[in-house]
């Protein structure tokens, strides 16, 4: 038995072996292919490199991940981890420094002289340093430019970044902002910041091109001791809508200075800060890495959190990364957004506030590692309605140091020149000439001082509130009517001893019989108009009240007013932007909508367009695009007007000075080529009137031509009695009250000149005509 089974045991012990060498020859010949898993266990060689070839002027390419893993993906969610991995581009890793130019863009915001000084010393020190840093690095930094906030359209800089193919160059955008607790404009640019976030037509990060942004805030501590109760608050906010609208690209933190103690010390600090992260940007092209992190809420600030902000999130005062742990079984915090927190158990034992079962799907959390400090409840200042114009405000003490009489919070009366000019037998402004208003009995006013827009030749010299929703406090209509009228006839009184005043026209003036709300501001508004109209007719003032065209709403609700006026500055959706610059995004199609309300009113109001014309901005080339407008708005009348050039420095930033002025001539050469295209297309309108001294001209619909004569006067008597009779809301029409016809002396190619009063020159001397 054992001899047999010897031969059997050999054999098999050759098979093995030969199947041996098979394998290691196949093995040693066949291909190799790339492991999946374990590379370091079983494959131990070195991965042959190619050598690269150096490439001068090599742009910096992407950055990719540090490791690319081949593991198969897993079903769970993906883990994403605070830090920031480290990326170098090619440029970098030689200790180049990236070739570019950058460009710092300093915005401030002031209601005083302080803040643009200060701005503009701070621009002047930074060019210097940033001087130094281009020495020592291959970029460039061009002159850093300051921009008011209160004269720069958001559009062009907060929506999308300016660029310029002449001169390209990367922006830093840098915020020197004071915090008032009463409305500037800081409250409008805030508005924008957050409906630019809000709105689903816009990009999540449209300002994600920026290089970088930093802010630094302006407080006092006396009014606000601590950042919670409200300490440089608009700045913390600017920065945070900031963070969300460049895609967290916040190059140094907030900083912040007491305007009575040491916001000197707090802005250099700040400076140092913010030239130090350009010279990082000018050397690497970045902002640098990141804190390590976990994501969570307690290290990345509330800036994720409190996307709603009608929602008032409570914060503890410690963190429990313990809580954040426990769940770590059910899914992990950093591949989280906000979730559901009425169904986390959790929530209520954190003390959070619940979020409303209803919001939308979870979605990544964006981590930002800023942080302003412990994290606490914060305290923000109350939304309680604050007041328009305070008295210890110094928009209060600006406007009435430009002559205006603050009524109320929100309200203002002045005297106008044209008054002054009636009073002393000098002239009476184009009313008179056009509509038969005495000027010495008219009292110019508004029941707001707050606009919708900023145009380029507003008188308001940078100092009204601007707003696109009403937010303030609400006076009176009985307030204000009485306010303006006390006010009104204390600046008469104080004219008496001006030389030249005519006795029985004193006496007149003392009696207002028309009132002109187009002082400054949006008088339609006022949440109070029709009743602040009511209580002027009770007293048979009558009223002409001009709009802006940005509030369709109220316009339609308009009831009954004397003559209703809307500014036509532009005949297109660009020009518009650019002279009128308006708040509401939406603004050409509101501009739209009140053109078709006043088409239907024209049977019931006196409507008037009034075309304001800015030589380089609304003038050439656009008669058809106001001939058009015409059609469609089919008003009684068209005034056309130069525009009155104001001289303020609001102006001249707005790009506005004495070139864009109007001779009376080129108005008139517009006026007969409107009227000429008007006819052309059906319309049938003729010029009524002129007063050359205001530089404007009256066209008038053929309703109000009779027996061969323009009548664009008012029977005012008659205005009331209709008014008596039927009501605010009844029936009747314009031509119902139709008034005499145009005087001699102010029809076309007369001059309009009151011929009862004498002409002047500057210095007073009489001029004989």
């Amino acid at each position: 038995m054992a001899s047999t089974l010897e031969p059997v045991g050999f054999k098999s012990m050759l098979n093995t072996f030969g199947l041996l060498i098979l394998r290691f020859y196949l093995h040693s010949t066949e291909e190799k292919s790339e492991l999946k898993a374990l590379p370091k266990a079983f494959n131990r060689e070195k991965p042959e490199t190619k050598p690269v070839e150096e490439k001068k002027d090599v742009k910096p390419s992407p950055p990719s991940p540090a490791v690319e893993s081949k593991a198969p993906k897993s079903n769970g969610p993906k883990r994403i981890k605070g830090g920031i991995v480290k990326r170098t581009s090619s440029n970098e890793a030689k200790g180049e420094a990236l070739v570019r130019k950058v460009r710092p863009l300093v915005f401030f915001s002031s209601i005083t002289a302080n803040t643009p000084k200060i701005a503009k010393e701070y621009a002047e020190g930074l060019e210097k340093e940033l001087q130094k840093v281009a020495a020592e690095t291959d970029c460039t930094f061009a002159t850093p430019e300051v921009l008011d906030l209160a004269e720069v359209d958001f559009d062009d800089y907060f929506i999308t970044p300016p660029k310029s193919e002449e001169d390209p160059a990367d922006l830093f955008y840098l915020f020197l902002l004071p915090s008032y607790n009463i409305d500037t404009i800081n409250d409008t640019f805030l508005e924008h910041l957050q409906e630019t976030h809000h709105d689903f037509r816009i990009d999540t990060a449209p300002l994600s091109s920026l290089l970088g942004y930093s802010v630094f805030g302006f407080g006092d501590r006396e009014g606000w001791p601590t950042e919670e109760d409200g300490f440089c608050f608009q700045a913390k906010q600017v920065d945070k809508w900031m963070a969300k609208l460049t895609g967290r690209k916040r190059a140094f933190p907030v900083g912040m200075g007491d305007t009575k103690r040491d916001y000197t010390e707090r802005l250099s600090e700040w400076s140092e800060g913010v030239v130090d992260v350009l010279g990082m940007l000018a050397k690497t092209g970045s902002l640098g890495e990141g804190l390590p992190g976990s994501g969570a809420p307690e290290e990345s600030d509330d800036e994720s959190a409190a996307e709603d902000d009608d929602e008032v999130l409570i914060e503890d005062s410690e963190a429990k990364p313990e809580k954040l742990k426990s769940r770590k079984n059910i899914d992990d915090v950093e591949d989280l957004g906000r979730i559901m927190k009425s169904s986390n158990p959790d929530a209520a034992t954190n003390g959070r506030a619940a979020k409303s079962a209803t919001a939308g799907a979870a979605a990544p959390i964006a981590v930002d590692f800023t942080t302003y400090g412990k994290t606490v409840a914060k305290k923000t200042p109350l939304n309680a309605a604050k007041e328009m114009v305070p008295k210890n405000s110094p928009t209060y003490a600006s406007l009435t140091k430009q002559g205006y009489s603050i009524v109320g919070s929100h309200s203002g009366v002045k005297i106008c020149r044209w008054t002054k000019s009636a009073l002393r037998g000098r002239g009476s402004c184009y009313k008179y000439s056009f509509y038969g208003i005495n000027s010495h009995q008219c009292m110019e006013t508004t029941p707001s001082l707050s606009c919708s827009n900023k145009c380029v030749f507003c008188w308001r010299h940078g100092t009204n509130p601007v707003g696109t929703t009403w937010r303030w406090v609400v006076d009176p209509p009985e307030l204000i009517f009485d306010g303006v009228k006390a006010n009104h006839y204390n600046k008469i009184k104080m004219l008496r001893g001006v030389p030249g005043v005519r006795a029985e026209r004193f006496a007149e003036a003392m009696r207002i019989r028309h009132c002109a709300l187009s002082l400054v501001g949006e008088p339609i508004f006022y949440p109070y108009i029709n009743e602040f109209l009511g209580m002027l007719h009770a007293e048979r003032i009558s009223s002409f009240l001009v709009c802006n065209a940005q509030h369709p709403d109220q316009l339609a609700a308009l009831k009954a007013v004397t003559q209703l006026y809307v500014s036509i500055d532009a005949s297109n959706k660009e020009s518009l932007r650019k002279i009128d610059r308006p708040l509401h995004r939406d603004f050409w199609e509101r501009f739209q909508r009140c053109l078709d309300i006043l088409r239907e009113k024209r049977f019931k109001h006196r409507t008037v367009f009034r075309l304001t014309l800015v030589k380089g901005f609304n003038v050439d080339d656009e008669v058809e695009g106001y001939a058009q407008l015409v059609e469609k708005g089919l008003p009684c009348f068209v005034e056309i007007k130069g525009v009155t050039y104001c001289g303020t420095s609001t102006a001249s930033n707005a790009g506005l000075s004495m070139s864009n002025v109007p001779f009376y001539w080129e108005v008139q050469e517009f006026v007969t080529a409107l009227e000429k295209r008007l006819n052309e297309k059906g319309l049938k309108y003729g010029i009524a009137a002129e007063h050359a001294h205001s530089c404007c001209v009256l066209l008038a619909s053929d309703r109000f031509y009779k027996d061969g004569k323009w009548h664009p006067r008012i029977d005012y008597q008659r205005f009331f009695e209709l008014l008596e009779e039927r009501g605010a809301d009844g029936d009747w029409k314009p031509e119902d009250y139709m008034g005499e016809a145009t005087p001699e002396w102010a029809t076309w190619g007369k001059g309009g000149f009151d011929p009862r009063d004498d002409r002047v020159d500057r210095k007073g001397r009489k001029i004989e005509v």
